[in-house]
């Protein structure tokens, strides 16, 4: 079976690797010989798959309800790693599914951090990384992950354009795999992308006449959104499991009261118990601005497009669009 002999030779994983092996031959019939794609969280996965369609099997390493930052791979997950012909991930985003690539991987890695042309971690545009007050210092584990990241802002999916160059290298790989259907890719990779340009041109019409241009959100995963004239201050940093600061908490609720803004946002897949107290602090409303990052329960039936519609529609009465 596709891999599976190379993986053998690799010692650090050869148990995980064999029973990942038999996991696939178990539904290799139910495949039908198509290629396999693993990729590392769920807008992966969806442009992927659009541009994929029937002829590949193609499977999220974060389960719906998973905090992607947080994700630990299982064994299977590790195997699958191994056998896919393509692996789409962000590299330096995702530590365990970076391990599995480069301890296991006998495909081809796609790390779409190069492709999209990630960013400085900022607000609205703005280079303003840190928010420390003076003598603050930065506990370990926001350290390690700006060494990661090297200051870069991983969420470029709420940029359709950067998605939309996604696609087209999803689909050159996947041609470079299966030169057989290389046409198929092309015609599929050719509609997401006109769906993203539709998608881009609906958000810069949206937001062009708004009474407000600043958002509070739950944490640093909206920066891409500066694109579009926002200014994005968050709660929490880059990770959602980050804690803000007395100050930052200060810093916001002056900017709250001097801005007029009417809507702090929180998101799914982690507890919104900040943004709430802080809304009701404040007497403002609070909302949820999807970073799309996984699925939830709630969001089952939703899609990227659908999700990055209903974050515009919430922007637009947060902050009294036209």
């Amino acid at each position: 079976m596709r891999g599976c002999q190379a993986v053998v030779g690799i010692a650090a994983t050869l148990t995980v690797a064999l029973s990942g092996c038999a996991a696939f031959s178990s539904n290799e019939a139910a495949d039908d010989g198509k290629l396999r794609v693993v990729a590392g969280l769920y807008p992966l996965q969806w442009v992927a798959q659009r541009v994929a369609g029937d002829l590949v099997a193609v499977e999220d390493l974060t389960q719906p309800g998973q905090e992607p930052h947080d994700l630990e791979l299982s064994p299977k997950e590790t195997a699958d790693v191994a056998v896919a012909d393509l692996v789409v991930y962000e590299k330096g985003l995702q530590a365990a599914v970076d391990d599995a690539v480069e301890q296991t991987a006998t495909g081809t890695p796609l790390d779409v951090a190069k492709v999209a042309r990630l960013e400085p971690i900022s607000h609205g545009g703005h280079d303003d990384v840190d928010h420390r007050s003076p003598g603050e210092t930065e506990d370990d584990e926001a350290a390690e992950s700006r060494r990661t990241m090297g200051d870069l802002d991983p969420h470029f999916w709420h940029d359709p354009l950067r998605m939309a160059d996604v696609a087209k290298t999803v689909a050159d790989r996947l041609s470079d795999i299966d030169p057989d259907h290389a046409s198929t890719y092309a015609a599929n990779a050719a509609h997401v992308v006109t769906e993203l340009k539709k998608l881009d041109d609906d958000y810069a019409q949206g937001l062009a006449d708004c009474a407000r241009h600043t958002i509070v959100v739950s944490h640093n995963a909206f920066g891409y959104l500066g694109r579009y004239g926002l200014y994005v201050e968050p709660i929490a940093g880059l990770s959602p499991d980050a804690e803000p600061t007395p100050a930052d908490l200060v810093r916001l609720q002056k900017l709250i009261k001097s801005q007029g803004v009417t809507t702090v946002f929180g998101e799914r897949l982690v507890p919104q118990k900040l943004a709430t107290t802080l809304a009701h602090d404040l007497h403002v409303a609070s909302a949820v601005l999807d970073p799309i990052e996984g699925l939830s329960s709630a969001t089952s039936d939703d899609d990227y497009l659908s999700l990055m519609r209903a974050n515009l529609a919430a922007l637009k009465k947060a902050n009294a669009c036209q």
